[in-house]
């Protein structure tokens, strides 16, 4: 190897010893290279700078979007108790579903990744249907023993009346559940709020209470117990894995056990 080091005109050894008349060459090599380091690492700042206010610049504009959303807009537009109202005011939320998409896609120009939303795979699957036999089970011990030890009444007036409208209404309640209240609260407000104060756990804690508050109007203050304890498991599960999917599949599938057949 030497030998060939030596020997090989094509690789010399001019660079390892300096040699008098080189020596302005070589530093001005040093000093072009030197300079093209700086101005790598001022591009790179740059850019990196440039990523990280990208997002801040409709961080105002999402804050909006999350008040208006957590308002019960479809009980605003949609009075009564009838079912055509239940089935106009899903159709509301729907609607939401679809504004909040565009939202993300034409005003935020950004993908639906940023919020966690992605092509399935069978990891997606997998981890939710772990993610909701975790949910099911602790909401059975939540039923069974917890509200009996604390004296707190079940009350089952909304499960029953849901569970009396039909079949075709329910899928498309237990689907759009799963889709506009992962979407919104999973994604849109944990990575939006995480976005803007830097901490991802507060940005959590955010999503989760609202998620919680949510249920109050139709279950009562005892089944906040239930709509906590699930919020709790989903907003891990996004936490953990960041896969929106997987929290779809979870809550499709908790909510099915619950709606559809139980």
């Amino acid at each position: 190897m030497v030998q060939s080091l030596q020997s090989s005109p094509s690789i010399g050894v001019c660079p390892l010893w300096p040699m008098q008349g080189n020596s302005n060459y070589f530093s001005k090599a040093r000093q072009s290279a030197r300079g093209r380091r700086n101005m790598q690492f001022v591009g790179q700042a740059a850019a990196h700078l440039e990523s990280a206010r990208t997002p801040r610049k409709g961080l105002a504009g999402a804050l909006l979007v999350m008040i208006v959303f957590q308002l019960p807009i479809g009980g605003f537009l949609i009075r009564g108790n009838t079912f055509n109202a239940d089935v106009a005011r899903e159709g509301v939320y729907w609607a939401l579903t679809g504004l909040l998409v565009a939202y993300i896609l034409m005003v935020e120009q950004r993908s639906l990744s940023s919020i966690g939303l992605s092509w399935p795979t069978w990891k997606s699957v997998v981890v939710g249907i772990v993610g909701a036999v975790v949910m099911v089970a602790g909401m059975a011990a939540i039923y069974m023993v917890i509200f009996p030890a604390l004296g707190l009444p079940m009350t089952e007036a909304t499960t029953s009346a849901i569970k009396s409208t039909p079949m075709w209404f329910r899928l498309i309640l237990v689907l759009r559940a799963a889709v506009f209240e992962e979407m919104f609260y999973r994604g849109f407000v944990i990575e939006r709020l995480a976005e803007l104060t830097r901490l991802r756990w507060l940005a959590a804690l955010i999503s989760l209470t609202s998620f919680t508050q949510a249920h109050l109007s139709s279950w009562g203050w005892a089944q906040l117990m239930i709509a906590g304890f699930g919020g709790l498991v989903l907003t891990a599960l996004y936490l953990l894995r960041r896969d929106l999917a997987s929290n779809m599949v979870a809550h499709l599938l908790t909510d099915a056990v619950g709606f559809l057949v139980g």
